[in-house]
């Protein structure tokens, strides 16, 4: 489909934004995709490879980064990647009624934006690293790999969250972690819409929306790398989400529910 030039600069615009405020606390912006797109496009498939897409794009300039400074510690994150990803693959190979899936993915994110804010408000003078057996890692991999394929994001926005509770590690380890997670997860996914006949993008646009993606992603991350984002970045990606997943649930879920 062809987009009129000004809603494709402010398009751009958004996911530039989007991909910095996300990137620098380890996420993708998957999630933000979906619902901006919701906007300019009515193809439902569309909407999820495109995401996917761009989530990939930036995550994988991310976990680069992330690589370099030494705290992308592949080994210690493979407990979660080898459940995470056949599960991405299988949801993201469901064809869910459109209404279903925006409700799935409206709900899961209002929760993980309540989560990120309570992680972010609450006094932490010191973290406390905490052990875990390993089979913890494979049961939260898998769960989590298969929510996030069946959402059409990478997942890391529900997975970084519950690790921070948790004490896993370092936040930075975690958004390391969390971006490594949803790059592999992105690739599932895109496996499974592939399968499924469900994988779509617009052209020529797509490539426009790469490169802005890809931008904001490395502005993003760099401002991660070393010092952690500050919690004023945590907080308004957090409010970002919880704006995204109020206005999922209520405009493409629950409307789409009731008018249908």
């Amino acid at each position: 489909m062809s987009l009129a030039s000004g809603d494709f600069i402010l398009l751009l615009l958004s996911f530039f934004i989007v991909a910095t405020l996300y990137s620098a606390v380890g996420f993708g912006g998957g999630s933000s995709y979906l619902a901006i797109l919701t906007l300019v496009l009515t193809s439902f498939f569309a909407i999820r490879s495109t995401a996917l897409l761009c989530n990939l794009t930036v995550v994988l300039g991310s976990c680069l980064l992330f690589y370099k400074s030494g705290h992308l510690q592949v080994k210690k994150f493979l407990p979660f990647i080898v459940t995470s990803i056949p599960f991405a693959f299988i949801g993201a190979s469901f064809r869910l009624k459109e209404h279903v899936f925006f409700i799935l993915l409206g709900s899961s994110l209002i929760i993980s934006a309540i989560a990120l804010t309570y992680q972010t408000l609450k006094l932490k003078p010191k973290t406390n690293i905490k052990k875990y057996p390993n089979y913890v890692s494979y049961i939260l991999g898998g769960g989590i790999g298969l929510l996030s394929g069946l959402v059409g994001i990478g997942g890391g926005i529900f997975l970084a969250p519950i690790l921070n509770h948790m004490k896993w590690d370092k936040p930075i380890v975690i958004a390391a972690l969390a971006s490594f997670f949803i790059l592999v997860n992105s690739i599932s996914g895109i496996g499974g819409l592939i399968i499924s006949n469900s994988f779509e993008v617009f052209w020529p646009e797509i490539v426009g929306l790469l490169f802005v993606v890809l931008l904001g992603g490395q502005l993003g991350v760099r401002m991660s790398i070393g010092k952690l984002s500050s919690n004023r970045i945590k907080l308004l990606t957090a409010f970002l989400v919880l704006f995204v997943g109020i206005r999922v649930l209520l405009k493409n879920g629950l409307e789409l529910t009731l008018f249908s």
